[in-house]
């Protein structure tokens, strides 16, 4: 009787509330920027200040917390009996600081683009990090509820500061239709997740990829599974902006702020990555424990596989054409997203084992993809601040103008095409060399997608080099930047070159530590009690009212 109360009435330990630390000091920043203004009015410097030191805890209650994990996933605040609401370990670890890390540099670029004049900075910052605590939920959780929970905690603030500036009739349109496929992508998420529950009873992730594969694997429900995989992959997909679900992308980039364009691609699409490799392995757990036959995992692998090619080579393409280089830079982050999500098709073909190596150069990539972006976003954003406008042409003899801007961009650019000495060079060969060394018809064709379509992005990244190194205007001024805008970018064109040759193997080291180690969810259920034990939890239960019974995994 006892346990049953403790079981039902569950309350967090101090070790599990101290594993979520980071999601705790996030949510303590929230409440300190808006209980701020009404002691020290609305001061946007001050919001901003408030919103860093917070960021800073946050990464510091991360390191913490990443020395408890470092060699173990945990899982806590649930019941003993149940699966945990909310998993830590060393890929959320990872991701916790570089979303801490890019917040930083976004609040960065808005204290120096947008500071003196928003009067709504205590709102923004709110809706940014409140974006921020729901994309680390996301990646902190294999529980089917908590999972949909947290998809829209990220998603409704990043709804909103797209459209932030409501004077701005392209930021509304961009908004517009960033909440309507939202919108659609979560109702068929919903649906594929509502699928899989009415299923299998249990909102256990690991404990519904074994199902699942077992029923594949039988012949049995493979339409409805079908349905609701793809659900999932829909919803994923929308967050990735993978094809066919990126035609908000390009739109939403243009229109919003650069500083929101800027932490809208990396942090969703890494938070998205994220939560596709987590889905993955715990089918590659549940596949290598019970030995399922090899075709039930590769079509699997071939549908992620062909998302990820489409995404990659549309993503190149469609920037042929672009004169924005925000909306440029937005089909290129499609693109980058395709190349990361071929990663998620090894674990189809080795199991559990390939995890470590493919999780390893996705983090590698996500890291360096950081650097690459904010340059090249803040590099765009001080332009814009200018000249007023986005276009290639407003970059027009930047390296005359100002050459502190002028060199990181080409840093930043050669770096996302993937050319030596940079990191975005070493970022590809990782993540080719995992695909390779797999030796699959499929990964050998990944590999050949991905290297031809780094030579066609070659092109379109060029044009904006070419239009800063190669053609001038002697009637444009000189471009007038921040001392603090120019030592962001700049020190983002040093991370990626020192990445590209100097570092590479202690960095490639820090990526194997946090890939290693993951949480391993269960893939069947607990075992079945004793009918004595039955007949005992049955009368506790009479005791207790509406006492959930399905807690208990209890099968009569």
């Amino acid at each position: 009787m006892m346990n049953f109360m403790l079981a039902t009435f569950f309350v967090p330990t101090g070790e599990q509330l101290g594993w979520f630390s980071p999601e705790l000091v996030l949510v303590g920043t929230i409440m300190a920027i808006l209980i701020a203004p009404l002691a020290m009015g609305r001061s946007s410097r001050t919001t901003v200040l408030i919103a860093l030191v917070g960021i800073v805890l946050t990464i510091a209650c991360t390191l913490g917390v990443g020395r408890t994990v470092a060699t173990e996933g945990l899982s806590g605040l649930a019941p003993p009996e149940a699966a945990g609401m909310l998993i830590v370990d060393n890929l959320t670890v990872f991701f916790k600081i570089i979303l801490m890390v890019f917040a930083a540099g976004v609040s960065v670029l808005w204290w120096y683009g947008s500071a003196a004049e928003e009067k709504d900075a205590p709102a923004f910052f709110v809706l940014l990090l409140g974006s921020a605590l729901g994309m680390s939920l996301m990646v902190s959780t294999l529980n089917l509820l908590l999972l949909l929970i947290a998809f829209e905690f990220a998603s409704l603030p990043s709804y909103a500061i797209v459209a932030f500036d409501k004077r701005d009739r392209l930021a509304s349109e961009a908004g517009l239709k960033y909440v309507i496929f939202g919108a659609i992508s979560f109702a068929v998420l919903c649906y594929g997740a509502s699928l899989l529950y009415g299923l299998y009873q249990t909102l256990d992730l690991g404990l519904i990829a074994g199902a699942v594969l077992a029923d594949l694997d039988a012949g049995q429900n493979w339409i409805v599974l079908t349905v609701a995989l793809l659900g999932l992959l829909f919803g994923i997909g929308f967050k990735i902006s993978a094809v066919p679900f990126h035609f908000w992308c390009p739109d939403a980039f243009q229109g919003a702020r650069t500083e929101v364009t800027t932490w809208l691609s990396v942090v969703s699409k890494a938070a998205g990555l994220m939560l596709l490799l987590r889905l993955v392995h715990a089918f590659a757990v549940a596949a290598s424990g019970a030995h399922f036959e090899a075709p039930v995992t590769e079509a699997l692998a071939w549908v992620v596989g062909i998302l990820a090619m489409v995404t990659c080579t549309v993503g190149n393409f469609s920037a042929y054409k672009q004169t924005s280089v925000k909306r440029l830079l937005a089909y290129s982050s499609i693109a980058h997203a395709g190349y990361m999500m071929m990663a998620a098709t090894i674990f189809a073909y080795d199991g559990a084992g390939a995890s470590s190596g493919a999780i390893s150069a996705v983090l590698f990539y996500i890291l360096v993809y950081l650097f690459m972006n904010l340059g090249a976003f803040g590099v765009t954003a001080m332009v814009v601040w200018h000249t007023g406008s986005d276009s290639i042409d407003a970059f027009t003899g930047l390296v005359r103008r100002c050459v502190w801007l002028a060199i990181p961009m080409l840093f930043c650019l050669m770096s996302l095409v993937g050319l030596p000495p940079f990191g975005g060079f070493v970022a590809k060969y990782w993540l080719l060399y995992a695909l390779a060394e797999q030796g699959h018809p499929l990964h050998w064709i990944l590999v050949i997608v991905a290297v031809l379509n780094t030579l066609v992005s070659l092109f379109f990244y060029l044009r904006i080099v070419k239009q800063m190194m190669l053609r001038d205007d002697e009637d444009r001024s000189a471009v007038e930047a921040p001392i603090g805008g120019l030592a962001l970018v700049n020190l983002c064109a040093v991370a990626v070159l020192i990445l590209g040759f100097l570092i590479i193997q202690p960095v490639k080291d820090c990526a194997d530590r946090y890939a290693a180690h993951l949480f391993v969810p269960p893939t069947s259920r607990a075992p079945v009690l004793e009918p004595e034990a039955i007949q005992g939890l049955s009368s506790a239960v009479d005791a207790v009212p509406n006492a959930p019974l399905s807690r208990w995994n209890v099968e009569p």
